[in-house]
């Protein structure tokens, strides 16, 4: 949870991680990172609590907004994190409000990075330049879609039937497109 615990603006963003084949990744973990309320990235240090005894870490303290979760997929490939909504970050006029999401995994060398954008800020979505660099049916796969009140849903697929030269539908039914992955130089 990244949201302070109890917190009325908090929103649920869920989905599954599903490999080339469709199959879900159970062994995922997803790293989350977004701009403050204020659009600041400095976030909350020091959030942590320790025990006084032994200086073990014992969790959050469950009131600082940190800008930073972690969480793993679970058996079904599923995860689900509580956040505040997506703010652009501070200086970035011309970016939308969105979580930015590290995805590590078993058997992936390198750890991938993406985006979630949500359907509200569609002006602002029409203005960013990272989407506005991709074909409508990529930039599609950075969308959460509403799934309930304060409630979305953002599927990450590691891998296309196209890319892996099939043309078959994937394994949880349908084609998909494989989602967008950012690099970093």
């Amino acid at each position: 949870q990244i949201a302070p615990i109890g917190h009325p603006d908090t929103i649920t963003v869920h989905g599954c991680v599903r490999d080339g084949a469709g199959a879900p990744v159970p062994d995922a973990l997803l790293e989350f990172w977004q701009a403050g309320p204020d659009g600041s990235l400095t976030g909350a240090p020091g959030s942590l609590r320790r025990d006084p005894a032994n200086g073990a870490v014992i969790g959050r303290n469950g009131v600082d907004f940190t800008g930073f979760g972690r969480v793993p997929t679970d058996a079904d490939g599923r995860y689900v994190v509580r956040t505040l909504p997506a703010t652009a970050p501070a200086g970035r006029a011309d970016a939308a409000p969105y979580l930015a999401v590290c995805l590590f995994a078993r058997g992936m060398l390198h750890h991938l990075f993406t985006r979630v954008y949500f359907p509200e800020n569609a002006a602002a979505n029409a203005a960013d330049p990272l989407l506005a660099l991709l074909p409508a049916s990529q930039a599609d796969t950075l969308l959460a879609r509403p799934d309930g009140p304060r409630r979305y849903r953002f599927d990450i697929h590691l891998q296309s039937a196209e890319s892996r030269g099939d043309e078959s539908p994937g394994a949880a039914g349908g084609t998909y497109e494989e989602t967008v992955f950012l690099a970093f130089l």
